[in-house]
């Protein structure tokens, strides 16, 4: 099994490529997520959409906009609401999660690995097995 991180971009206007994924794959999407930072004083929030494992191949990509939006629970703004309305018309589950920023991390594979080794431990995504 392999599951990967597909970066759209930080989230300015990447998350409207995001969204379009969602509604036109929202069959194929697991869950939704929230990846919440805060680094320094600048709070963040990573919106990621969770695939179903593919068969065959046994691949599962997790499309993820980066670290490119204000975090709502800061600064609301309407990116998030778009995302929030999008779990709501396909009826995805929606999980926020608190998480290190990428920028802790020396290469963002490094991020993408720890963000795998987290959401494996609660179940979002599948475990090895």
């Amino acid at each position: 099994m392999i599951q990967r991180f597909i970066e759209l971009g930080e989230g300015y206007s990447d998350i409207y490529e995001l969204l379009e994924a969602i509604k036109h794959n929202h069959q194929r999407v697991e869950r939704l997520l929230a990846l919440h930072t805060k680094e320094g004083e600048q709070s963040k929030t990573s919106l990621v959409a969770v695939m179903k494992m593919t068969d065959p191949g046994k691949f599962q990509a997790l499309y993820i906009c980066r670290e490119g939006i204000p975090d709502p629970r800061v600064i609301k703004n309407k990116r998030y609401d778009l995302f929030v309305q999008a779990s709501k018309e396909y009826s995805l589950s929606l999980t926020e999660i608190e998480v290190q920023p990428s920028t802790r991390f020396a290469e963002k594979e490094l991020f993408y690995q720890y963000l795998i080794g987290i959401l494996r431990v609660n179940r979002y995504i599948n475990t090895l097995s």
